[in-house]
Parts: structure tokens; C-alpha cells; sequence
């Protein structure tokens, strides 16, 4: 192997161990085997290109189409397509899918799920290091310099990954690719140098020389192999140094430091702010739709039984937060709920349910019914009194209690508040009112006109909230749609109201608003749907089953639960639909899963279903499913045949050298000149392996095409002929007569003879990878140079000259 072949091999490798890091930032590693797939083809593609040779930026071109092309073709109608045919299959929806990588990146956890958008970024990003290893290592030869790119690609990934036992070891890997390919360089540079670099005869130098040799007669030792026990002893002390001296901080291998990443500090005294927003529409999104919590009841009205995670009760202008919060030791039976009076409290029922958490799930806030009672739980949790939620204690350095792989037994209550004790619930103390109807100085003022609009002629603050619930599930003409960006801001109320299109968070976050400006105290929960029963009576709650909704405060109930969201499978509150009893559904018996959000393929039940429960998706298909037009469910035909063109196009790619020099041979011998025939002929000889040495006469050069090709007898004597009219065409006397009627079938023997004179797959490859076709290579590198040069020339042309500097 060269040098330039061994280079290219270890750059390669260097963004491949360094692309290990990572791996830990999402579920699975099996997009790390098509990354080295990837950067084979694009290190291979280089070491062609560099081979012909090519100018450096053609070759760093050559590189990056190749890998464009790739990554287009691998993930292609992965997106979500905005038109038919081979463009919008190839480039809209290239662009489509990377614009969803980047949102997904901003909208799960790590590890995130290897959705198709997170693993096309991985792979662009590790092929884009990769180019630019190659490109520096190997094509400027500044391989100390390739190792910034490199350390760009480790520290995005130790800056991300949450989980730190691994980090020595991917840095152990990019450490040690990094050093490979220094050796690999320093091998190459020494070995210009002549042999007196590598291990030299015994007795051949003297002791004095430092290259071995002397009285013990041992054999050189080369500095190359001083250089690997240098680097390995580096590469050593920097793993061990960060471990050895703590008190330096965990360097380049360590932690993020000590903080709690919800801000509760050593102590876990307070809870801090979180944004749901991240996780409830990463979780409604998720392709796997995982199961997270198991759970079994004894609640009749499990429909209502929401399971709830925490409360965000601080709308500071930018985001709905959980307010910091002093937190107390969890109590072996849990105050009564703030608000809730002995009349409603008298009609309530104790639920018991027992939840199993699964493994895959890590959450710090332990997911409940509300009310919780009481909770019987392992592990070190505590108690936040307002909210009534349980968060994981800390445990140690950057690790704290979570609900995973859980198993605990809640025992919560089930209120039936009715809708006399709502309208005539008391107004709220002052401070319940000031705590919960806070609202930004900067919320836009369409915001509290459309709740007043919306309410006008209320009597009370109950039949005010019905109102704007059935404002955004039944008549304001909202649509549920959870590929809504979330935004963030008071503008982001103004545009939801605007757009009228959104899923949970924005309905949950709107009604709260609206409710806060019109007086009514209002925060937003974020939890769980109930699932879906199974046959043996217990429900499963899946990642699609992440929701939001809006809990408004009356004195004497407390919190109470609100439904804006019109989704199919949502449970509306009994005391809710006193309003419009007629245009609400039922509650089922049996409630489906909220990640049921397909249409229903079974018919309406009626024509003349009331377009209230439609736009609930009570009477099967919602309208906009229903207005698709026949043949929405597959591919047009202009698509099918953008997709066949656009095949036939990847297939014919290898096929373009052999179509190039068909076309040249045929334009050469139509023009019936001796010169351009014999250019076909030197060319003909190039493609089965005797390169053109321009150097030789016509009759040297036919010489040797007779003897490299092993010609037969009709083929040499065709040779011959070619080029004794080449002499002629050359040497002749102006007016002599050069015609030569069978120029172009002497051109057509010699080349099968040349082409019956070598093994099949070199014939082969003569005509489907012809060595002539360089030369198009070539004429396109001096085309460039000569632009580059004209350019150059125009630039200095229009540069301002500086006035002289005067002397003496």
C-alpha cells in the first residue's frame, strides 16, 4: 500500500472512531455501520480522484457530490413530499426530512430515537468531518491540522451526551485515531527520505549516529516507533491525569459539573423550572409509540382518571413553567388539595391504582392521578405540597431518583363535582388569585378581546370556561395537528388563535391564558391520557398518550379539569357538558387510545352526524380526511415515472464513460482525418492498458502498440497502415495526395485486436471504464485553471493602484 493509500485509510478511520462518541446520543448504533460504508465510498472516490490526478478542488468536489448523491438517493421519500416526481422525491424531500431532523433534535430527549431526520444528520455530519479530514490529512497533507475538525465532532458529542461512564472510552478511540493517523503522516514524510530512516543493517552506522548500530550490534530503532511510545504514553496521561486530580474538574473526559439540570441544587430543596414542551411533542410524534406505564384500578370512571405528571403554573413571557417550589418529605397521607371543600369532598370516592413503570422510561416526576392520597413507593423521593407531585431526590454526583423500571401503588380521589357547586363556587382568596392570574405585560391584546368575545353575557366563571373550552373544541374551527411547531413566546397564543391549527399544548396554554385574563385562576397539567385497556384488565399508557390540559381553580373544588382539545378519544368532564349535552360524546366504557389520531377507514354511522361530534371524530373519518380525493392513499403517475427516470438515471451513471467514448470514437472517424483517427487509435491502446507515450515517432509508437498488444498478423498490418498515413500526413510535400479511403475500418481492426488480445475482464473494463475517458477530466481541471487565471488577471486589472511612496 502507498503512502497516499494508507493516509487515506487512516482518515478515514480517525472520523470513524471519532463519530463513535455519538453513539450514546441516541437508542441505537446501527447507523454507525452505514457511516463507515459511507466514508469508504467517499475516502475511495477520493483516492480516485486523486489518482488521475485531479486538481484539489475537483477532487474535494468529486468527494462531495459523490456523498451528496448518496445521502439523497439512501432518503429519498423518507419525507414528507410536497410534490410528484424525481424532484420532489430527491430534493424537496431531502430538504423536508433534514428540516424534521433538525426538530427533532430540539424535541427529544437523549438518547432520542433514531428517527429517519436524527439519522440522516448523523450521517451528513459524520460525512461532512469525514471531507474535511480527507481533505486536510490527505489532499493538503496537513494532517495536524485535520485534528480541529475532529475535535469538533468529539466535543458536540461530550457536550450532549447525558451519560458520562462511556466518555473515556470514545475518547480513548478519538485519541487513538487521531494518533494513528499522525503516524500514518509521519511514516509517509519519513519515507521520502530514504531508508536511513527505518531500521538500517547491522554494522552499517556507528553507535554515535542514534540510529543502533554500535558494540551490541542491536538493530536500528526507527523514530516512527518513538513516535507511537510517545503518543500511547500521551494518550495515557490524558485519560488518567482528569481521573488522578479531580479537584482539576473532569477536563475533556468528564461531566458537565455538578448542578441539577432542573435547578434544584445539591439539596433537591426547591423545584425548578422544565419545559414540557420538548418532550410532550417529541412523545405524540414517536414513531416506536413504546409503552411506558402499566397500571390496574379499581376506578368505575377510569375514563376520567388522567395520569398526571406536573403542573406549570408560571407564564413568564417566553414559556408556561413549574414555579420553584419548597419541597418536604412525602407524607404517608397527603394533605387535602387546596380549594377542595367538605360538600365536594363529602361526594368523592378513594381510588387505588398500581402502576409499573417500563425501563426505557426516565422521568424524575413520578406520574399520578389527581388527587394522589397517599403513595407507597421505593427510592428517595419528595413532596412538592402546591403542585402535589413526587420528584426524585438526588442520590449522587449527577444522578438522581427517577420513576424507571418502577413499581408503586397510588391511592388517589375520584371528585364529581356538579355544576350547581361550580357556578356557584366563591371567588378565590387573593392569594390563589395573584399566584395564578398572572399574565406577561408583553401578551398580545387579541388574546384577552377573544376571550371577552368568546364569553360575552357569562354570568360566572364556570359557564365562562365551558364557553371557551367549547370555543376550541366544537365551534372556533380549530384543528388538531401535532406536526404544529410549539413556539414559544405570548406571541405564539396570537398565532395559534390566528392559524387555528395546533395539538394539546397549544390548546392547554391558550384556554389558560384566556381564563387568566378574564380573572379565573388557571395553570396547565401535563401527563398522561388513560390509555388503552387490555384483555386482562390492565391499561397500557403509550408515548402517544402525552398530553396537556388546562386546570382551572374553584373555590370549595379546587383545581378542576378542562377539555379544549378536539381529539379523538379525549374524555370530557361530565360537569363540562352541562352547556351542550347534545353536541358532546359520551364518555366510553372502554376508552381508546389517545394515539388513535388516524382516521376511522369504517363509515359514518349517519349522514347526518351534527358537525359538532365530527370535528371530535365521533362519527368516523374527520372532514378533512373525508375530502381527500380518490387515489390520495399512494403515489401519482407522474411520481411513478419520476421514480422510473430517476432509476433508469442511477443505473445509466456507470454506463456514461463507455456512452462518451462511443460518441468521440464515432465523431473521430466520421471526420475522416488521418490525425484525429490516429488519436483514436493511441486511445483505443490507452483503454486495454499501453498508455500513450508522446515522446515516440509515428512509427516508434505503432512499434509498440504491435508489441504490448500482441497483435495478430490483420491487426498489425491495420496498424501499419494508420500509421504510415500519419507519416504521410506529417512529412508529405505541400499538394501530395493523403487520401485514405479506409482510414476509419483500419482504426475499427486494430482496436478489436487490441481488445481479443486481453483477458475478459480487462476487455471489460476497457469498454465500460475506458482509461481515455481522463482525458475529460483533464480538460475539465484546465478549463478551470484557465478561469482561475483569467479571473485572477481581470482582478488585478481592477485593483486600485496604490501611489508610490515618495523617497529621499
Amino acid at each position: 500500500m502507498s503512502g497516499r493509500a494508507r493516509l487515506t485509510v487512516f482518515a478515514a478511520l480517525a472520523t470513524l472512531l471519532t463519530s463513535w462518541s455519538l453513539a450514546g446520543l441516541v437508542e441505537s448504533s446501527g447507523w454507525i455501520a452505514q457511516a463507515a460504508a459511507l466514508l469508504a465510498v467517499q475516502a475511495a472516490v477520493g483516492a480516485g480522484a486523486r489518482r488521475v490526478p485531479l486538481a484539489r478542488s475537483l477532487t474535494v468536489a468529486a468527494q462531495l457530490l459523490v456523498s451528496l448523491l448518496i445521502l439523497v438517493f439512501l432518503f429519498a421519500g423518507r419525507g414528507e413530499s410536497t410534490g410528484n416526481g424525481p424532484l420532489a422525491y430527491l430534493v424537496t424531500d431531502f430538504g423536508a426530512l433534514f428540516g424534521q431532523g433538525v426538530r427533532d433534535v430540539g424535541e427529544f430527549a437523549i438518547p432520542a430515537p433514531l428517527t429517519d431526520g436524527i439519522q440522516l444528520l448523523l450521517l451528513a455530519g459524520v460525512l461532512l468531518v469525514g471531507l474535511l479530514v480527507d481533505m486536510l490529512a490527505v489532499t493538503l497533507r496537513t494532517a495536524a491540522a485535520a485534528g480541529l475538525p475532529l475535535l469538533a465532532l468529539y466535543s458536540v458529542a461530550a457536550g450532549l451526551a447525558t451519560d458520562d461512564s462511556g466518555t473515556w472510552f470514545s475518547f480513548l478511540l478519538a485519541g487513538t485515531g487521531y494518533l494513528l493517523l499522525l503516524l500514518a503522516e509521519g511514516r509517509d514524510r519519513l519515507a521520502q527520505w530514504g531508508r536511513v530512516f527505518g531500521a538500517a543493517p547491522r554494522g552499517r552506522v556507528s553507535a554515535a549516529s542514534g540510529y543502533g548500530g554500535g558494540a551490541a550490534g542491536g538493530q536500528a530503532v526507527a523514530p516512527v516507533r518513538t513516535g507511537r511510545r510517545i503518543g500511547v504514553v500521551a494518550l495515557g496521561l490524558a485519560l488518567a491525569v482528569p481521573m488522578a486530580l479531580p479537584a482539576l474538574g473532569d477536563g475533556l473526559v468528564g461531566g458537565r459539573g455538578t448542578g441539577d439540570a432542573d435547578g434544584s441544587g445539591a439539596g433537591g430543596g426547591t423545584i425548578s423550572a422544565v419545559n414540557p414542551l420538548v418532550s410532550l411533542q417529541s412523545s405524540l410524534n414517536a414513531q416506536d409509540n413504546r409503552v411506558v406505564l402499566k397500571y390496574r384500578t379499581d376506578s368505575t370512571q377510569v375514563a376520567d382518571q388522567y395520569v398526571r405528571i406536573l403542573a406549570l403554573d408560571e407564564f413568564n413571557g417566553v414559556k408556561w413553567e413549574a414555579s420553584g417550589r419548597p419541597l418536604s418529605d412525602v407524607p404517608a397521607r397527603m394533605p387535602n388539595p387546596p380549594g377542595l371543600g367538605d360538600q365536594v369532598r363529602a361526594g368523592a370516592s378513594e381510588v387505588r391504582t398500581t402502576f409499573s413503570a417500563a425501563d426505557t422510561y426516565v422521568q424524575r416526576y413520578l406520574p399520578m392521578p389527581y388527587p394522589a392520597t397517599g403513595v407507597d413507593i421505593g427510592g428517595k423521593w419528595r413532596f412538592e405540597p402546591a403542585g402535589r407531585t413526587l420528584v426524585g431526590d438526588q442520590l449522587g454526583k449527577d444522578k438522581f431518583q427517577n420513576v424507571q423500571g418502577a413499581q408503586y401503588t397510588v391511592r388517589s380521589m375520584m371528585l364529581r363535582p356538579t355544576v350547581r357547586q361550580l357556578q356557584s363556587a366563591p371567588a378565590p382568596g387573593d392569594a390563589i388569585r395573584a399566584d395564578y392570574t398572572k399574565l406577561p405585560d408583553n401578551l398580545p391584546p387579541v388574546v384577552a378581546d377573544t376571550a371577552r368575545k368568546v364569553t360575552q353575557g357569562s354570568k360566572d366563571d364556570y359557564t365562562r370556561a365551558v364557553k371557551l373550552q367549547d370555543f376550541f373544541a366544537v365551534s372556533g374551527g380549530f384543528r388538531y395537528n401535532t406536526r404544529t411547531a410549539s413556539g414559544t413566546g405570548p406571541q405564539a397564543v396570537a398565532r395559534f388563535l390566528e392559524d387555528k391549527e395546533g395539538f394539546c399544548i397549544h390548546f392547554a396554554f391558550s384556554m389558560a391564558a384566556m381564563s387568566r385574563s378574564l380573572g379565573i385562576p388557571a395553570r396547565v397539567a401535563v401527563g398522561f391520557t388513560p390509555g388503552e385497556r387490555q384483555s386482562d384488565g390492565t391499561w397500557n399508557v403509550s408515548m402517544r398518550d402525552a398530553h396537556a390540559w388546562p386546570e382551572l381553580y374553584f373555590e370549595g373544588v379546587g383545581w378542576t379539569r378542562f377539555e379544549p382539545t378536539p381529539r379523538s378519544g379525549i374524555s370530557i368532564p361530565d360537569y363540562s357538558q352541562a352547556q351542550t349535552p347534545s353536541s358532546r360524546p359520551s364518555a366510553p366504557s372502554a376508552l381508546p387510545s389517545a394515539s388513535a389520531t388516524e382516521p376511522n377507514a369504517a363509515p359514518s354511522k349517519a349522514d347526518d352526524c351534527p358537525p359538532e361530534l365530527k370535528k371530535l371524530g365521533e362519527c368516523g373519518a374527520p372532514a378533512s380526511a373525508q375530502a381527500a380525493g380518490p387515489g390520495a392513499g399512494g403515489p401519482s403517475v407522474l411520481a411513478v415515472l419520476g421514480w422510473v427516470a430517476g432509476g433508469a438515471a442511477l443505473l445509466g451513471l456507470p454506463l456514461l464513460p463507455m456512452l462518451w467514448r462511443t460518441r468521440v470514437r464515432g465523431r473521430r472517424l466520421a471526420a475522416g482525418s488521418v490525425l484525429s483517427a490516429w488519436r483514436e487509435l493511441g486511445d483505443a491502446a490507452w483503454d486495454v492498458g499501453i498508455a500513450p507515450d508522446e515522446s515516440l515517432s509515428p512509427r516508434g509508437a505503432v512499434a509498440r502498440i504491435v508489441e504490448l498488444g500482441r497483435l495478430e498478423p490483420d491487426a498489425t498490418e491495420a496498424v501499419r497502415r494508420v500509421g504510415g498515413a500519419v507519416e504521410r500526413a506529417l512529412y508529405a510535400p505541400a499538394g501530395a495526395d493523403a487520401a485514405y479511403p479506409g482510414l476509419a475500418q483500419d482504426v475499427l481492426l486494430a482496436r478489436a485486436g487490441l481488445l481479443a488480445g486481453v483477458s475478459r475482464a480487462a476487455r471489460l473494463r476497457a469498454r465500460l471504464v475506458p482509461r481515455s475517458a481522463a482525458r475529460v477530466v483533464w480538460a475539465a481541471s484546465a478549463r478551470w485553471s484557465a478561469a482561475s487565471a483569467a479571473a485572477a488577471t481581470r482582478l488585478s486589472a481592477i485593483r486600485p493602484r496604490l501611489p508610490s511612496r515618495p523617497r529621499g
